[in-house]
């Protein structure tokens, strides 16, 4: 056996004469070392590098206690209450998800929920020490700082999925900056994350909050537009494509660099079978599954988008970002049959009007040939149409249409545009003659006359003599008359026996707030107004003095189901029962033997309970018709953006060019739904058979056909009796006239 030489250095001996132990020969040798080598400047030296080290300790204790400073960081308190940006989502009232509000579109799904294989494939790829450390994985962190050091940025990271989520969940604190700065931030707020959450906690935040690619974040948002599924039900190679991802996820998009996301997720497959979570055999056969070609979730089709975008608008005021972020869940009143049915009666009708041979501007076809930069899509060129539909009773808005095509004009004309009213603006002036105590069998002549009119703008008096549509007179007529065949002398005229301030603050009171000029013009509708509060105006008649506001938002949830906010009906009385419906029975004569008949012979039918106004300015550069039954409302408005006459020398009419999509969308919605019963006329009104020429008592000379049953607030009644027609010589009465029905549409 070979002895270990004796190197003249005494052993020492233990207690008990024992040899010394191993360690202290070992010590003694060292000792002996450096005392034959040590020298003085040695000892400067250990002391100058304990004082560095000293100092560096210090520097990065103060670094890491001060890196915070000043707001950089999150607080404690923030990161406690930190929860997932999640996308809000709107309803239609049938509980059909429309559409989603978002900045980035995020659905949060729990851990618990979701497959074992999920958690493995993250934890595998991203931070396989993520359950033992606590926050800071020491051994990426020098690898990847000596990357950093020799080759500079851009190689392998060191950040575990609790830095990752750090700087995903404060990107303005902690940022995504390639700097040690925030390296150190991210380090300093993942410290803090560990010591709140869970690890369980950690990652499910992870899950739900990270970037798959595409404007898509978290794992639910992911998993339905790359497969289709919830989260959920994903298998193993659906749940390894989702781990590859986050690294770089337009790198390894499927859908862009498929041969790259292939061999990103075999290489996921295969760390999760290196490191025991399955077997190689189960990895090779997950390996052979295919990847998604194209997203899988329906694309949005964009259903009502002007709908939805006004809801927007509404709500961004009330809720502000957390609109975008909080996940409420918003259910409207839409209704996604009435809106396909108002689609499609507005489109039609449109492309109808732009075949008529008078039809002189750019057509809706001949605008999409023209390069997208030619067109200045403020004011499309083109042929526009508004639709608003809603229940009377609740102002609940059921369909609404603010354009001809969303991706040209996200401009919303039922909402926002300023459009003469024309002749619907008409039952104002009545309405506040009617309360004013002027019956509707009171005369007024229909006959040329001037007024001075004044111009504030340019300090200046012109006179005006207005005109009728066909420039024809038709002498005495009655309110009911005139209104039923939409005479503008005779609207004029009552307008200024009633007084224009009067006709203003009614049209106010009923829902009219854009402002209103005190002219005579205003009584025919010179005016311009929002085109949903004209409809909104027409709530009155509908409800028998009641306006009630449009409300399209029915209630809204937080993220847990929670109930934050419901609509209560905004309704007013502004007419007595008995006033309002002397009003309705006018609006319907419109309908059924006046400026509207075509309503009733061609799409109503003689059982629909109807009533409405035609309207058509006097250029003819817009057209209107607004018109309801007992329990649906609708208005629709038709003209060119830039106002100009839709056909030459005005002949363009809300009866002829307008009411046909209103009939269209009524005639379609009642085929599926019950008829609904007429109006309940209210007690004590007053009735007399009067004579149509005279607006007074019938006598037993009047002709039977101008003879006609008239309805009286209580005192307006008439007591003279008609002195128009007088005896024959033969002592008989006048021969039966005809007067046919008003049917130009005007």
């Amino acid at each position: 056996m070979f002895e270990r030489p004796n190197r003249g250095i005494e052993r020492p001996q233990a207690r008990g004469g024992d040899p010394a132990p191993r360690s202290v020969k070992r010590l003694a040798s060292w000792g002996e070392w450096f005392r034959g080598r040590w020298r003085p400047w040695h000892t400067l030296l250990v002391l100058g590098l304990l004082f560095a080290a000293f100092v560096g300790f210090g520097v990065v204790w103060g670094a890491w206690d001060r890196i915070c400073l000043e707001d950089r960081c999150p607080s404690i308190a923030q990161i406690t209450v930190w929860e997932p940006e999640e996308s809000s989502k709107v309803f239609a009232s049938d509980g059909r998800l429309v559409r989603e509000f978002f900045k980035e579109r995020r659905t949060v799904i729990e851990l618990a929920d979701l497959p074992p294989y999920v958690t493995y494939a993250f934890v595998a790829i991203e931070d396989k020490r993520f359950y033992g450390h606590h926050g800071l994985d020491y051994l990426r962190l020098v690898r990847a700082t000596t990357d950093y050091l020799l080759h500079g940025a851009g190689r392998p990271g060191g950040s575990t999925i609790t830095q990752q989520l750090a700087r995903n969940q404060f990107p303005v604190r902690v940022g995504f900056a390639i700097s040690p700065l925030r390296k150190v931030r991210e380090a300093k707020v993942a410290r803090d994350i560990e010591r709140i959450y869970t690890k369980d906690e950690i990652l499910e935040a992870y899950l739900n909050q990270i970037n798959f690619g595409h404007g898509w974040y978290g794992i639910e948002t992911a998993a339905q537009n790359y497969f289709g599924k919830t989260a959920r039900d994903l298998n193993l190679p659906e749940a390894a494509l989702l781990a590859a991802l986050p690294k770089a996820p337009s790198r390894y998009s499927p859908f862009l660099r498929p041969e790259a996301a292939l061999q990103r997720r075999n290489l996921v497959l295969g760390v999760i079978a290196r490191q025991g979570y399955l077997s190689l055999a189960e990895a090779e056969a997950a390996k052979a599954y295919p990847l998604p070609e194209r997203r899988t979730r329906r694309e949005e089709n964009l259903v009502a988008p002007y709908f939805v975008e006004w809801v927007r608008r509404l709500l961004d005021e009330r809720f502000g970002e957390d609109l975008y972020r909080a996940g409420f869940r918003i259910y409207t009143s839409l209704d996604l049959e009435m809106q396909a049915i108002a689609d499609s009666a507005l489109k039609a009708q449109l492309t109808f009007l732009e075949t008529v041979p008078d039809y002189q501007h750019m057509t809706y076809e001949g605008a999409l040939e023209l390069p997208p930069d030619s067109v200045n899509w403020h004011q499309t060129p083109y042929l526009q149409g508004m639709f608003v539909a809603l229940d009377p009773k609740t102002g609940y808005v059921r369909a609404l249409i603010g354009g001809r095509d969303w991706n040209h004009s996200q401009f919303n004309r039922a909402t926002q545009a300023l459009r003469q009213t024309g002749s619907v603006f008409k039952p104002m002036v009545y309405t506040s003659a009617i309360a004013n105590g002027f019956p509707a069998s009171h005369v007024i002549y229909d006959a040329p006359f001037e007024l001075d009119q004044y111009d504030p703008v340019g300090d200046s008096t012109w006179i005006w003599s207005p005109k009728n549509y066909n420039n024809q007179f038709n002498g005495p007529l009655t309110l009911r008359n005139a209104l039923r065949r939409s005479i503008n002398v005779v609207t004029v005229k009552l307008g200024q026996e009633v007084g224009m301030e009067t006709v203003v603050q009614y049209a106010r009171r009923m829902g009219i707030r854009t402002e209103i000029p005190r002219v005579a013009a205003v009584s025919i509708g010179a005016a311009s107004v929002v085109p949903i509060q004209m409809v909104e105006a027409f709530t009155t008649y509908a409800n028998l003095g009641y306006r009630v506001a449009p409300q399209p938002i029915l209630r809204i949830e937080d993220n847990t189901g929670r109930e934050i906010w419901k609509a209560e009906p905004e309704r007013e009385e502004i007419l007595d029962r008995q006033t309002a419906w002397i009003m309705l029975t006018m609006l319907r004569d419109v309908v059924n033997a006046g400026t509207a008949v075509r309503m009733r012979r061609e799409w109503l039918g003689p059982e629909i309970p109807a009533a409405g106004k035609t309207g058509t300015t006097n250029d003819g550069t817009d057209v209107w018709f607004i018109g309801f039954t007992p329990e649906l409302l609708a208005g629709v408005w038709i003209g060119l953006d830039e106002p100009k006459e839709i056909f030459p020398r005005g002949r363009a009419v809300g009866g002829a060019h307008a009411a046909p999509v209103w009939g269209a969308f009524m005639q379609r919605v009642y085929q599926n739904r019950p008829i609904p019963e007429p109006w309940e006329r209210p007690g004590g009104l007053v009735y007399r058979p009067v004579d149509r020429g005279s607006g007074k008592l019938q006598t037993e000379y009047c002709p039977l056909d101008e003879i006609y049953t008239e309805v009286y607030l209580p005192g307006t009644e008439p007591i003279e009796e008609c002195d128009l027609h007088r005896p024959t010589p033969w002592g008989l009465p006048a021969l039966p006239t005809t007067v046919q029905p008003d049917s130009s549409g005007r």
